[in-house]
C-alpha cells in the first residue's frame, strides 16, 4: 500500500487526500490550523470563472475542474457546496466594454454559454441590484457559472476520505522538518512526531514555498493578499448572480448575504485596516441597495498562492524526489481535476501527460499567462513587503 503524507487541509489537500484514499493509498494529512479550510480556502471568493481563463489549455483544465465538481457531487451526495448562478459583467468605459465583448466572443468560440444582453436584463437576472448602477447599455451574461462553499467542500471530501479507514487527519500539527534519505524526501516531522512516506504532497498554499525550502527547493511563487467581506442576510430579494463590475466583485452567500472583494482595495492592504471592510460594504451598497440596510457579518484577509506565471505547480522537483507539489491559484475550481490527476501519478508511479505543462521545474518568470490574473495585477494587487515579512515568519 502506498504511504502518503499530505501537508495542508485546504481544497487541494482535501481533494488529493480523497482521491488517494479512493485509489487505495494510506494517507496521513497534517494541518497546522485547528481544523480544515482555516487558511486561504476559508477566505476566498470561490467562484467558477473557468470561462475567463487563458490560454486555451489552462481554460480546458479549469473546465475539467468545473465538471469534476459535478461528478464529485454525484459521488458524495449530501448538502451541496456548488451553487449555480449566472455570472454578469459590465464595464464603465468604452475600452472596458470592447475588452468584455472580445472576451465574450472568445468564450463562445471555446464552447462557453455566453451572450450580450441589454442592461435592462439586470432586472430579471439580479433583481437585488440597482439597474442605475450599470453605466453601460449592455451586460455580458455567462451561463453555467457557480459559486462554491469552499469550507463545506473541504469537509465533505475529508469526511468521505476518513470513512474509507485508511486516512489519518491531524490538525494543530505544524510541520517542522522533512525526513530525507540522500536527496529523496521520505517523511514529515512535526515536533517530536515523524511520519514516514513513499510520497509527501505539499499542499500548503501560501506556505508551500517554505515547505519546499525544507528540501532545498525553490518554488516560483508569490503571495497576494485578498480581503473578503460578507454581509448579514439581505432583506427582500437575495442576490441571484455573480457580479463582476468596475472595482468590485460580488456573489451570494449560503445564508442570503453577500460576499464582496475588490482588487483595487486589495492593492491597499497593509496589515490590519478596519476601514477597508467598511469601504467594501459601501461599494456593495451602491450596487445592491439592500446591503445598506444590513451590517458586516465578517471580514478576513486570505493570502493567495500565485505561481509567477499564473499556472499551477504540480509534481516533484528533480532536486527533491519524493516531495510532490500541488499549488495553484483558482484552487477551488481546479481541486477536483488536480487532486484526481495527482493521485493517479502518485499511486500509479507514471507521469500523467495532462500535467506536463505544470511541473514546478519549468522556467517561470513574471510573464503571467492567465488574463484574469493579468487584470488583477493591472489593478495593483501585488504583495507588499509587509505581507512577505509576516508570512515568512509564520509556521509551516
Amino acid at each position: 500500500m502506498n504511504r502518503v503524507v499530505v501537508i495542508g487541509a485546504g481544497v487541494l489537500g482535501a481533494s488529493v487526500t480523497y482521491h488517494l484514499a479512493r485509489a487505495g493509498a494510506h494517507v496521513v494529512l497534517v494541518e497546522q490550523a485547528p481544523g480544515p479550510a482555516a487558511g486561504t480556502s476559508g477566505a476566498t471568493f470561490a467562484a467558477d470563472v473557468a470561462h475567463l481563463k487563458t490560454p486555451y489549455a489552462y481554460h480546458r483544465l479549469n473546465r475539467r475542474g468545473s465538471e469534476g465538481h459535478l461528478r464529485l457531487a454525484d459521488e458524495l451526495g449530501g448538502p451541496g457546496w456548488r451553487h449555480p448562478v449566472p455570472h454578469l459583467q459590465w464595464a464603465d468605459d468604452e475600452d472596458g466594454r470592447r475588452t468584455l465583448r472580445e472576451n465574450a466572443a472568445r468564450a463562445r468560440e471555446w464552447g462557453h454559454d455566453c451572450r450580450l444582453a441589454p442592461a435592462s436584463a439586470l432586472r430579471d437576472l439580479a433583481p437585488a441590484a440597482d439597474p442605475a448602477a450599470c453605466a453601460g447599455e449592455e451586460i455580458v451574461v455567462h451561463g453555467g457559472g457557480a459559486w462554491f462553499d469552499a469550507p463545506r467542500f473541504v469537509r465533505t471530501l475529508l469526511d468521505a476520505a476518513a470513512r474509507r479507514g485508511t486516512v489519518e487527519l491531524h490538525y494543530g500539527t505544524g510541520v517542522t522538518g522533512l525526513s530525507r534519505d540522500g536527496e529523496r524526501v521520505t517523511g514529515v516531522r512535526a515536533g517530536a512526531r515523524t511520519w514516514h512516506a513513499d510520497t509527501v504532497v505539499n499542499c500548503a498554499g501560501p506556505g508551500a514555498d517554505r515547505v519546499a525550502a525544507l528540501a532545498g527547493v525553490r518554488l516560483p511563487l508569490r503571495r497576494v493578499p485578498g480581503l473578503i467581506m460578507t454581509t448579514r442576510p439581505l432583506p427582500g430579494a437575495p442576490l441571484t448572480a455573480i457580479l463582476t463590475v468596475p472595482g468590485l466583485d460580488l456573489r451570494p452567500t449560503a445564508d442570503g448575504g453577500v460576499l464582496a472583494l475588490s482588487w483595487e482595495i486589495d492593492a491597499r492592504l497593509r496589515g490590519a485596516d478596519a476601514g477597508l471592510p467598511r469601504e467594501l460594504h459601501r461599494r456593495a451598497a451602491a450596487l445592491l441597495p439592500g446591503v445598506a440596510r444590513v451590517g458586516i457579518a465578517d471580514a478576513r484577509t486570505g493570502v493567495r498562492p500565485v505561481p509567477l506565471d499564473g499556472l499551477p505547480l504540480v509534481g516533484a522537483a528533480v532536486a527533491a524526489p519524493g516531495l510532490y507539489h500541488l499549488v495553484s491559484h483558482s484552487g477551488v475550481t481546479l481541486a477536483p481535476v488536480l487532486g484526481e490527476l495527482a493521485a493517479r501519478e502518485i499511486v500509479g508511479g507514471t507521469a500523467v501527460t495532462d500535467l506536463a505543462a505544470y511541473r514546478p521545474d519549468r522556467p517561470a518568470d513574471d510573464a503571467v499567462h492567465d488574463e484574469n490574473l493579468r487584470a488583477m495585477d493591472r489593478r495593483g494587487a501585488r504583495p507588499s513587503a509587509a505581507v512577505h515579512d509576516a508570512e515568512a515568519q509564520a509556521e509551516v
